[in-house]
Parts: structure tokens; C-alpha cells; sequence
């Protein structure tokens, strides 16, 4: 196999995921993976893009889904075949806490010569931690490190003076060391996709898998242009939230990327894929001139393609009548959290009333909008078990007052406390009790056998069994007013109803055995085969926020041949 300077690797969750099948639960319902979390970060790509843009010649491996897809796939014989310089590990998520680690110890055991870096959200807050593990060498801190790896990677092949190297943690002599952290990046425009290497890697490996975002991205192939680093809201959950990154992000943020660099990439991914492209992050948080650049620009060039836009807090009315006039085909999501307008107001969302909320819901739909989905989550600040079924009841009467276009979905708060947030770092006076503070508790957590001892946090008004209670009967309740209205069909939403019915028989069978935390690994094997068919969903059907789609027909295969003799042909490369 030819050498790579960098190897990234995106590591499962839970590293023995196939021989111990734990109950993860709904922690994944509502985003594109499963409780496997196999989606690696978006930093992968644009790491990959600034290496190689200087010379270096770098892999991405989607570790997660190859074992996913394969429970018969050799992980130690797959790494023992690559011998980069670095490799890379993303511990961006906590939930990977458990196989990001027992990757790299796997690794140390192999190549105990090649070096293993560390880098994501988390990594930066545990990073004193990290570093005291023999499998780790380097972590890097921040969320935009793609000149800090080039200079580890070129310290790496030169003189390895990694006091040189901004925001690095590393170890010299068994002593910890603490660099000073990076200059402050102008902005994220600077670290663009590359897309011709993606395809140049599946094709130069034959190797599909190994790069796929997720399992089902052929069904669902869902593309998405990150529009933001960092959040400028105050949420009290959120990790990235303005007061979170200022307590371990040496950087200011949030950094914004330029109205012309977003509709590039819209451009870039309509070229490869008909399939929808979304905007992560509220363009509305760089303020309305910021958004309406976006618009403009997105206006300029637009795509056949069905645009995705995020917004935390209800648009006003003329962003949205200027959305419908420049994007031909366009899709929004909105996070109300919750019914409860003193809920929402604790939580640090944006202050607006549920009257707001409905008055943009109608403008939303009267102008265009191909779908709106509403979210709500179980495990807030100052939420009870009514409140949250009392918020379903809510979702059901705007079901009757809008048409089949809008849809809700709920989740827990799962399966950790943010590090960082201010839930975490102020649990007691917000009303959380905390099971879990070091980086070795998450990972102790991810070995227990089920999500609601998995939970890293209770509150003061719901435990941990009632956060798991009031997740089942409020997705139940929100299941059945989706069959009333005829959002989904009766056959859907039984199917709905016998996957929350099997999780509550699961979870009976699992109490039964309250001494045995091995149960599901020696026990019946159809507890085991039932935990299995709850793997990719419970409370909804993925279908509805991902519809399928005929793998072929979303590809555009002129354009990928373009892309790919444009990245053979039509660019030198240097290591300046």
C-alpha cells in the first residue's frame, strides 16, 4: 500500500460495538448516523483539502462504518496495512469516547513508531487528560486546526521541533507540554472541501465505503455546507455556545463563512449530486445583511438542487419573502426545544413567544417552504414529565392548524452533558447532577448496557428513568397525532409503536437482571436480536427527515468525471 503522510481515522462510539451490543437507545434519531455515530466531522475534509494543498499526501478511513458494514472486517489487520507518519483521530463528539481511545491503544500496539494525534471539540477540553494516555502523542486544540496539523505534519518530516507548533499539547521526556495556542484565523474560507480528492480516493482504491459520510448516505445521500464554527447564542446545553468556547477555545467565535465561499460549495456539491444540500448553522446569527448576502449570493448561481436552511429562532417575515425569491426549492428546520416560553427563556434560546413561532410557521409555508420540521427535547432546564407530553399536545394541535408540509420530531439530551456548557460546568445550580465529570467517566459510561444508564446527567425535576419515560410516551404521543393528520401512514406509525413497545419490553427484560451488566453479551439471543433491529431508529421513521432516493438517479456522473480529470489533470502542488 502506498504511504500517506496522514491517516484520519473516524473510530465507532463504542469500539466492540459488534460483539457487545449495547442498548443504545434513541440518542441518534434525529441525525443522519446511528448510535454507532459512523458520520465523521466535516473537519476530515477540509483537514484533508489544506494538507494536500501543501504537498502532503492524505487518507480518510470511515473506521466506524467499515466495521459496520462488515462484522467480520479485521480491524488490526487493516491498520497494521497503513504506515503514514500520523495518524489522526477524531474524539470531535464525547460519545466517542470508548473507541476513539481503544483505536489509538490498537494502533500503539501495531506501529508503536508512528505517532497518533488527537483533535475536535472534545479533544480540546480533555487535553490534559488525553495527553497522560501512553496511546496518545499529540492533541491538537481548537476548532479550526488545519494550520496547526500542517505544521505538526512538517515538524513531523523536518527538524521535529513540536515546541514550534501553535496550539499543540504533547510530551517531551515524559514531561507534559502546553503550547501556546494559534493565532486566530481569519475566517473559514480559508479551509475549503476538496472534492476531487474524495472522489479520487474512492476511485484510486476502489474503495466506496471507506469514505461515505454515514450507512445510508447511497439512500439518503444528503450533502451539508458548514456556514459557522462557534454559535453566538447562549444556550446553557451547548458546548459550542458563546460562554462554553470562551472557557476552552483560545480563538473568538463564531467565524463565519463568506456569502460567495457558501454558495461556491452549494455549487460544488450541485455539480456531483442532485440530492438536497443543507446549511449548517442560522445564516440570521451574522445578522440580517450577513443573511441576505447569502440569499443574494446563492441567487446569483442557483441550483436545481433542494436548499436546507437552520434557524434557532423564528426568521422574520421579510427574510423569509426574500428567501422565497432567491432559492428555487427550499426546505427549513426549527429548534423551539420546547412549547414553554419559560422553558425556552431558561434555556437561553432567543426570547420569542409561541405566538412568533406559529406567525413564522405560516409564513414559512405561505411562501414556499417544500418542508419545515420543528425539534423538541426531553432533559431541559426546569422540564417535567407533563411539560413534556403537555409540548406534544402542543405539536398535535399545530399539526391541525398547518398542513402536512410541517412535522416535529423529539429526542433526549443524549447521551452526555455537553463539557464545557454551562449545565456541566454550573450542574448543581441549574438543576443537574452530573455522573460523569473526567473523560475516563464518559468512557466507563459507554460500557454500561443500556441508554439510560449510559446518561451522564439527571435533573432536579425528572430522573434518570423519567427522562427515559417521558422520551418513549412523548414519541408515542407525537406518533399518533402524525397518523391522525396524515403526515405518515397508519402502517408507519405502527411500526413506530412496535419499536417504543419492543424498547419498553427491552428495557423490563434488561431490569430483570440488575446484577448482570453482561446480560445482553451472554444472554438470550433474541434480547440480543431485539436491541439489533433497534439500531438505526426508535421514536421515528429516518425516512421522514432523510427521504430515499434512487442511489444512481442523485448522482450526477458527468460532473463527477469533470471534478475528477479537473483533480488529475488541472492543479500542481507544492510543499511551500
Amino acid at each position: 500500500m502506498s504511504r500517506y503522510d496522514v491517516v484520519l481515522l473516524h473510530p465507532p462510539s463504542i469500539y466492540d460495538f459488534r460483539e457487545r451490543p449495547a442498548f443504545y437507545g434513541p440518542i441518534a434519531d434525529v441525525i443522519p448516523s446511528s448510535p454507532v455515530f459512523e458520520m465523521y466531522p466535516m473537519g476530515f475534509v477540509t483537514l484533508a483539502a489544506h494538507l494536500r494543498r501543501h504537498g502532503f499526501r492524505v487518507r480518510i478511513v470511515n473506521l466506524a462504518l467499515l466495521m459496520m458494514r462488515d462484522r467480520t472486517f479485521d480491524v488490526d489487520r487493516f491498520l497494521r496495512r497503513l504506515r503514514p507518519r500520523l495518524f489522526g483521530i477524531d474524539l470531535h463528539w464525547l460519545p466517542h469516547a470508548h473507541g476513539s481511545l481503544e483505536v489509538a491503544r490498537r494502533l500503539k500496539e501495531i506501529h508503536p513508531d508512528i505517532p497518533t494525534v488527537f483533535g475536535g471539540i472534545s479533544s480540546t477540553y480533555y487535553h490534559e487528560e488525553l495527553i497522560q494516555r501512553p496511546e496518545v502523542d499529540f492533541v491538537l486544540r481548537g476548532s479550526v486546526c488545519e494550520p496547526f496539523l500542517l505544521a505538526l505534519v512538517r515538524q513531523l518530516a523536518g527538524a521535529r521541533d513540536f515546541a514550534t507548533v501553535p496550539s499543540l499539547t504533547w510530551k517531551e521526556g515524559g514531561a507534559v507540554r502546553v503550547n501556546p495556542a494559534g493565532a486566530t484565523p481569519g475566517g473559514l474560507d480559508d479551509y475549503p472541501i476538496d472534492l476531487g480528492m474524495m472522489i479520487r480516493q474512492v476511485v484510486g482504491h476502489l474503495d466506496f465505503w471507506s469514505n461515505v459520510p454515514f450507512h445510508h448516505w447511497w439512500r439518503h445521500p444528503i450533502t451539508a455546507v458548514f456556514t459557522v464554527r462557534g454559535c453566538g447564542h447562549g444556550c446553557l446545553t451547548c458546548g459550542a455556545a458563546d460562554a462554553a468556547f470562551r472557557r476552552f477555545m483560545a480563538a473568538r467565535h463564531p467565524f463565519y463563512r463568506r456569502p460567495e465561499g457558501i454558495a461556491a460549495m452549494v455549487r460544488q456539491f450541485a455539480t456531483l449530486t442532485r440530492a438536497p444540500i443543507f446549511l449548517v448553522g442560522d445564516v440570521l446569527d451574522g445578522g440580517m445583511e450577513y443573511a441576505c448576502a447569502v440569499l443574494d449570493a446563492l441567487a446569483a448561481s442557483p441550483v436545481p438542487n433542494r436548499v436546507g436552511f437552520e434557524f434557532f429562532a423564528p426568521p422574520p417575515a421579510e427574510f423569509i419573502e426574500r428567501l422565497r425569491a432567491s432559492v428555487p426549492r427550499w426546505f427549513a428546520e426549527l429548534s423551539p426545544e420546547s412549547h414553554d416560553e419559560s422553558v425556552r427563556a431558561t434555556l437561553g434560546k432567543a426570547r420569542y413567544s409561541n405566538a412568533e413561532l406559529e406567525a413564522a410557521i405560516g409564513t414559512l409555508l405561505a411562501n414556499g417552504c417544500e418542508g419545515l420540521d420543528l425539534f423538541f427535547m426531553v432533559g431541559l432546564p426546569g422540564q417535567t414529565y407533563e411539560n413534556v407530553m403537555a409540548g406534544m399536545d402542543y405539536v398535535a394541535d399545530l399539526f391541525t392548524r398547518f398542513d402536512r408540509r410541517l412535522s416535529a420530531f423529539i429526542t433526549p439530551m443524549g447521551p452526555f452533558l455537553d463539557p464545557g456548557s454551562d449545565t456541566f460546568e454550573r450542574a448543581e445550580e441549574l438543576g443537574y447532577r452530573r455522573f460523569a465529570h473526567t473523560l475516563e467517566e464518559h468512557r466507563l459510561l459507554l460500557e454500561t448496557r443500556d441508554w439510560e444508564h449510559m446518561l451522564s446527567y439527571e435533573t432536579r425535576w425528572m430522573t434518570r428513568a423519567q427522562l427515559v419515560d417521558a422520551t418513549y410516551d412523548a414519541a408515542e404521543r407525537l406518533s399518533a397525532a402524525k397518523v391522525r393528520t396524515g403526515r405518515v401512514s397508519p402502517e408507519a406509525g405502527a411500526r413506530v409503536g412496535e419499536r417504543i413497545a419492543t424498547a419498553r419490553d427491552i428495557r423490563r427484560r434488561l431490569r430483570a437482571n440488575p446484577g448482570n451488566p453482561g446480560a445482553t453479551q451472554r444472554g438470550e439471543p433474541q434480547l440480543r436480536a431485539d436491541i439489533a433491529a433497534l439500531a438505526s431508529a426508535m421514536l421515528h421513521d429516518k425516512r421522514e427527515l432523510f427521504p430515499p432516493a434512487a442511489f444512481l438517479n442523485q448522482f450526477r456522473l458527468g460532473g463527477i468525471a469533470r471534478i475528477l480529470l479537473q483533480d488529475l489533470f488541472g492543479r500542481g502542488r507544492s510543499r511551500a
